[in-house]
């Protein structure tokens, strides 16, 4: 254990103490602990720019369409190869579905960019081929949420199974036998059996997943960023990289980073406590 407890403690729990920057001015030849204290300044600058709430509308609006279409989708997956007997088409739809998630998120928006493109992406041209005009996907504000949903969803909804796949190797067989004896169906067996037998895993990963909902992924967002989209794609995390590291404007970007992760926390409370209270299971 002594190597990811090391890993926590380096990078994760000693950077926790950059985040007093958010209450300083600060100052890089005075330091983090020499900066002058300035209380709730930067969090106030924040909150009275008029771009604040447009920022948090479309964090929450991206990360709850992500949710919602990411989180079931590698549920169902699993449900379904788990109905598969071994064989050469299970082996090849596994093949197929974990392959895109170790494609790395520069070399996936580039072949989003290329695919999309208004005059040589090859989803324009089945567009033109049925007699409708070219659709600048990327250019267009209201296109870009599901652009960025859906591809990381077939990036990453076959990897996402795996832990669904284990859950369910670890159902009790008398349960299939006894549904079996009792004449259910396919569907009422999945339903009554395999649901239930995995939903420990759902709820852990759903507390986890929302505990991350404001933690959108900048990477994509800032590369499939451009000024025709930018009104839905300027989410937390990449304003906080043009002020802070663009800008060199510190204070003002941490005090940001520390509210989008202080929402986090408070939303991982909340739905830890809920699951608990219908499920009984949750993270501690």
């Amino acid at each position: 254990m002594i190597p990811p407890i090391l890993y926590f403690v380096i990078f994760k729990y000693v950077p926790m103490v950059g985040a007093v920057i958010a209450f300083k001015d600060y100052n890089v030849v005075e330091g983090i602990f020499g900066s002058p204290w300035v209380g709730f300044k930067h969090f106030e600058a924040f909150f009275q720019n008029p771009v604040a709430w447009d920022l948090i509308k479309n964090t929450l609006l991206l990360s709850l369409y992500h949710l919602a279409v990411t989180f079931p989708l590698p549920i169902i997956l699993a449900l379904a190869l788990n109905e598969i007997k071994d064989g050469l088409f299970k082996r090849s739809v596994q093949m197929f579905t974990y392959a895109p998630y170790f494609i790395s998120t520069v070399v996936i928006v580039s072949m989003i960019i290329l695919m999309l493109s208004p005059r040589t992406g090859i989803i324009n041209s089945f567009v033109e081929f049925f007699g409708f005009e070219p659709i600048n996907f990327l250019g267009n504000a209201e296109m870009f949420r599901s652009v960025f949903v859906w591809s990381d969803a077939w990036q990453l909804t076959g990897y996402s199974a795996i832990i669904y796949l284990a859950a369910l190797a670890g159902v009790d067989k008398q349960q299939y036998e006894a549904a079996k004896m009792d004449g259910a169906s396919r569907l009422q067996k999945i339903w009554n059996v395999d649901i239930p037998g995995i939903m420990p895993a759902i709820v852990i990963i759903l507390i986890l997943s929302v505990g991350n909902l404001m933690a959108i992924g900048f990477e994509k967002v800032y590369l499939l960023q451009n000024p025709l989209n930018l009104s839905t794609s300027e989410i937390l995390q990449t304003y906080v990289y043009k002020m802070g590291i663009i800008n060199a404007n510190f204070s003002f970007s941490t005090a940001v980073g520390l509210f989008n992760s202080v929402v986090n926390l408070v939303l991982l409370i909340i739905v830890n406590a809920l699951a608990k209270k219908v499920s009984g299971d949750g993270l501690w």
